[in-house]
């Protein structure tokens, strides 16, 4: 995954400034730039007969102006990483991020979590609903109050694996960004089952973990460039499975669903809850063509 140009869009409060700090982390771990954006309504782009045009150009232009200010004033410390800001007007906020992130070229685009959801998980709000369903870079969300709780850097990223082609092209992507970022990778799959259960159904879901695991080892095998760990997780739902692990200093990153569109961020039910539930930020990848991701388990394991 090359993240070279990173984007960020803003908004003031919380959720803006839970974003930037998601961004300036991976952007001064992956040797990026960032660019932080604030989406604006859009201006008519010709004058009409009277005044109200250009006192509504000046009214939105002063208002972006602005939200771009809080923006500077809450990076003025950061020195490490390369920043520009720009605003640009859209009716949508998700969708004018993903027009931009084509327009200037952006490897990623980052957020934060919208109103509403719970100290330390994601809320989707519509920017997310719509970024995370027609992005055609990785999608990366911050969890509310992340700014104040955020580690110094990430130490980790986990991929959360099924077997199945997108799953892989996440797999070899993520393998090339923890490089980067000098990280250790860990793949884990979630495995739900319910509360009680018979002696059959505990055989099945023992041959299931057997099956998890092996999948596990195949995949990493061959990747010597990046230190790798694998983890079966087991819950009666997503929430549950992911509490089995640690999470913290981490960003888990899934892939899109298999029934979305080709190069796009699609968003899956199983890739909701994961959202939902990971108490971290999370990254969505887009699905590559069949054939072009190439094989994750072509490279290794140390």
């Amino acid at each position: 995954m090359k993240i070279e140009h990173i984007l960020a869009g803003f908004v003031p409060g919380g959720r803006g400034q839970d974003g930037l700090t998601l961004a300036v982390l991976l952007a001064r771990q992956a040797g990026a730039r960032l660019t932080v954006a604030n989406v604006h309504v859009p201006t008519w782009p010709t004058p009409g007969p009277g005044k109200i045009d250009a006192e509504w150009r000046a009214y939105v232009t002063a208002q972006a102006k602005a939200v771009l200010d809080q923006a500077r004033e809450l990076l003025a410390d950061v020195r490490d990483v390369p920043v520009e800001f720009v605003s640009h007007g859209h009716r949508g906020s998700g969708r004018g991020l993903v027009q931009l992130a084509r327009q200037i070229e952006a490897d990623a685009v980052v957020i934060g979590s919208a109103p509403g959801g719970g100290r330390g998980r994601i809320r989707v709000g519509s920017t997310a609903d719509q970024l995370l369903h027609t992005s055609p870079v990785p999608v990366a969300l911050a969890p509310r109050g992340y700014t104040e709780d955020h580690p110094p850097g990430l130490r980790r990223l986990t991929v959360a694996y099924r077997r199945d082609p997108a799953s892989d092209e996440a797999v070899r992507q993520a393998f090339v960004l923890a490089e980067r970022m000098d990280v250790p990778l860990r793949l884990v799959t979630l495995v739900l089952s319910g509360g009680r259960r018979g002696r059959i159904e505990t055989e099945m879901l023992g041959r299931l973990r057997e099956k998890v695991a092996a999948d596990l080892e195949e995949i990493i095998r061959g990747h010597d460039d990046v230190r790798v760990d694998v983890e079966v997780l087991e819950g009666r739902d997503v929430t549950a499975a992911l509490a089995g692990t640690d999470c913290e200093a981490a960003m888990v990153i899934c892939a899109s669903s298999e029934t979305g569109p080709l190069r796009r961020v699609f968003l899956g039910d199983v890739s909701l809850k994961i959202i939902r539930s990971a108490p971290c930020p999370v990254m969505m990848v887009p699905r590559a063509p069949s054939g072009k991701s190439g094989s994750a388990g072509q490279r290794g394991k140390r």
